[in-house]
């Protein structure tokens, strides 16, 4: 039973190998075209369809695939140039002794002048061959890359269900053994959030996109328990719009409100954060302003958690032409400007 990969890698190759045909055909049949007198209606078969000519087409498809499949990836290298010019001219050779072992209607065999010019449709399928390694090695490096990315887009979600930080659910657990012995009446629904929370977390992020109701829930949750953590301490201004059917990368918005929290607190003096995230039409405006002190930036840089260079990776890779980002820090702001087109 074939997977779709496994179809896919299939017509990948049937279309490879017909392409080979279908250009060797359109290669050798050029002479049909163009071998013919003045004073010819019709072409003249037997001439150009000879043992020569196969002799001659054979050697140059020989010669193609040799050099494409063996020799450029075994000797072409700092290493092995010399031994690759030496096999390049030894083939040369052996080539120009093939042709004038079959020499034209009415001439003896042995080396004749005009045979030194099959040097330049050697040549040619030398550079075409050579050119086809270099074009078929670079798509074939570039998708090894892609897939190369695409694992470690993987590891890297993995990692950021991971970093949402443990400081955070450690403190929010604490809040709500406090509503426990309190019997506050917000212990129900912290404790459904956190529950939303942790699910959406480890099972639904696992999917390679969200709808962005999903997505919008799942910041919401984020933030009102937030709130319950820093109490009155931090003013928290939320304009977050429901969100639709449409499609997101999961937990791709997460990371600046987790930043501004872990920035935007603290030492500050009157914190407060600003998170804004409005859809219309496909399009995600999503904007994170915090309060942040300088001189606490690096001991915060190295906690846990995910940083923006990943972040910012992620949104490359995902929608490279599609997002519009902005960072800045001005006046002891830090500001995050984020659009991104969804189709």
């Amino acid at each position: 039973m074939q997977t779709p990969m496994n179809k896919r890698w299939y017509r990948s190759r049937i279309f490879i190998v017909f392409f080979h045909i279908l250009a060797w055909l359109v290669l050798f049949s050029l002479p049909l075209l163009f071998h013919r007198e003045p004073d010819q209606t019709r072409l003249n078969w037997k001439a150009i369809l000879n043992i020569r000519s196969l002799i001659f087409d054979t050697c140059c498809i020989l010669f193609f695939y040799l050099n494409l499949l063996v020799i450029i990836p075994r000797f072409l290298n700092r290493k092995g140039i010399v031994i690759y010019v030496s096999l390049i001219v030894i083939l040369f050779l052996v080539f120009m002794l093939g042709i004038n072992f079959f020499p034209k209607e009415g001439q003896a065999r042995g080396f004749h002048r005009e045979y030194f010019f099959s040097i330049f449709p050697y040549l040619f399928i030398w550079a075409m061959s050579t050119v086809y390694w270099f074009i078929t090695d670079k798509i074939r490096t570039e998708q090894q890359l892609k897939e190369r990315e695409n694992e470690n887009l993987k590891t890297e979600l993995s990692f950021l269900r991971s970093q949402v930080s443990p400081h955070f659910l450690f403190n929010v657990l604490n809040n709500m053994v406090a509503m426990a012995r309190l019997k506050s009446d917000l212990l129900e629904p912290s404790l459904i959030r956190l529950s939303g929370l942790m699910r959406y977390m480890l099972y639904e992020s696992d999917e390679t996109s969200v709808t962005l109701q999903h997505e919008t829930e799942y910041v919401n949750s984020y933030i009102e328990l937030q709130k319950i953590r820093y109490a009155k301490s931090l003013v928290i201004r939320v304009d977050v719009d429901p969100g639709d059917s449409q499609r997101i990368e999961p937990m791709l918005l997460i990371p600046f409100i987790e930043n501004a929290f872990k920035h935007g607190t603290g030492t500050i003096k009157d914190p407060v954060i600003d998170i804004s995230l409005k859809i219309s039409e496909g399009l995600i405006d999503f904007r994170v302003k915090n309060k942040f002190d300088p001189a606490n930036e690096e001991i915060k840089d190295g906690v846990s958690g995910i940083g923006l260079p990943n972040v910012v990776r992620r949104l490359n890779l995902l929608y490279d032409q599609k997002h519009i980002l902005s960072i800045k820090k001005e006046n002891g702001w830090f500001t995050v400007s984020l659009q991104i087109k969804l189709h």
